[in-house]
């Protein structure tokens, strides 16, 4: 593993190293066991799109491992506008150790990979959120004891986080039932990928996708950029929510995931919400653990067995 760049990358078993490292350093931080795993290292944060959580946690993390983050902002850092994406790439990789980039082309992320020769991490693009996703297989696992064999159901658009949500449960053995408006479909080429799995279906109704869920996810009806379209997005979306009702078609001891922010009586109740609010809240926290084993995967010497 040199980048992680988006879940289509990963094999099942580059995704389990990750959530066990994940794992071994929760308890190390919560434990007091110092883990100066990239001491001395900088990773420079190259961000496109506004952001709270990787923001913040991608920094703590580096600090926790011993290193270095350096924020790098649009206006600092205008990649493919002023300087050419290949030559930033490769002045990036003379000065630092890795890059995690927040942007809205995969493109640019897969470019920055292409070009340089230092680890890429992506921080989120319009096409996936993979550190997301880690963060809710970790959670999942956590809560579950297990994920091989539960049934993820997410309802509402077929944005980044259900591409991603699609790739890494099904390559992690779980059942996967999505229900989006037809229009809203995620990207064909996770659609193509996840037709040749029989434990995959999309669906428009969506308690039929909630039947005997073990974990459902939800995400706002606009993300970010498409702020222009909250009107017919709202019209496109209505019903498409974690609500009561959905609850309980789900298995009673369902677990809901949000990556937040959250739009509470929008794509999830502000009834729901609260009562999966532990859930919910750990997955945000183990953003900053998924995040530090990706980066002492990519950035770190050979660990000690």
């Amino acid at each position: 593993m040199k980048h992680l760049l988006k879940m289509l990358d990963l094999s099942t078993e580059e995704i389990l190293d990750i959530l066990n490292l994940a794992d071994q350093l929760k308890y190390e931080l919560k434990h007091g066991i110092p883990h100066p795993h990239l001491k001395g290292k900088t990773l420079g944060m190259i961000f496109q799109k506004a952001s709270t959580r990787t923001r913040v946690s991608f920094e703590t993390g580096m600090y926790q491992l011993g290193g270095y983050a350096l924020f790098l902002s649009s206006n600092d850092l205008q990649i493919g506008r002023g300087e050419p994406v290949q030559d930033t790439a490769r002045v990036l990789s003379r000065y630092l150790d890795g890059i995690m980039i927040r942007t809205f082309e995969q493109k640019e992320v897969e470019d920055l990979a292409q070009y340089g020769s230092i680890p890429i991490i992506n921080g989120l693009t319009d096409f996936c959120h993979p550190c997301q996703i880690l963060a809710d297989l970790m959670t999942i696992r956590e809560f579950k004891g297990r994920l091989e064999g539960l049934k993820m159901c997410y309802i509402g658009d077929g944005n980044n986080m259900a591409n991603s949500l699609i790739v890494g449960c099904l390559k992690m053995g779980m059942n996967v039932s999505v229900a989006t408006p037809e229009n809203y479909k995620p990207d064909p080429e996770v659609m193509a990928f996840a037709e040749k799995f029989d434990c995959f279906k999309h669906t428009t109704d969506v308690l039929e996708a909630a039947k005997d869920a073990d974990v459902l996810f939800t995400d706002v009806w606009a993300s970010m950029g498409q702020e222009g379209e909250k009107a017919e997005r709202e019209k496109a979306f209505k019903g498409y929510q974690i609500n009561d009702e959905v609850m309980a078609v789900a298995k009673p001891d369902a677990m809901v995931q949000h990556c937040l922010p959250a739009h509470r009586e929008e794509e999830i109740t502000e009834k729901v919400f609260e009562a999966h609010a532990e859930e919910i809240f750990e997955e945000a926290e183990n953003r900053l653990h998924a995040q530090k084993a990706v980066m002492v995967k990519l950035m770190g010497s050979c660990l000690e067995d």
